[in-house]
């Protein structure tokens, strides 16, 4: 069990734990929301779904909104810094 608690692991497992916790978030977030994604037995029996508001409101969710109104710069501060003339 020692070598296994070297300080150098420490990063390794922390960046691996992120990124599994990302993938079941996401995993997770299809398969309870996604409107093509059947759980339920009433809509396995369906051919065709009719839900085109579920699927504007999976695909237009609140984050999607607000990045729409946001200009896309990742840092508009230091872009004005970098780009204005100091006179």
């Amino acid at each position: 069990m020692g070598r296994w608690l070297r300080p150098e692991v420490f990063p390794l497992l922390g960046a691996m734990g992120f990124v599994t916790s990302m993938v079941v978030f996401q995993l997770t977030r299809n398969a309870l929301l996604n409107p093509d994604c059947r759980i339920n037995k009433e809509n396995r029996k369906m051919g065709i779904l009719e839900n085109e508001d579920e699927g504007e409101k999976y695909a237009q969710h609140h984050l999607r909104k607000y990045m729409r109104t946001r200009p896309p710069q990742v840092m508009p501060s230091v872009n004005r810094f970098f780009s204005q003339e100091n006179n």
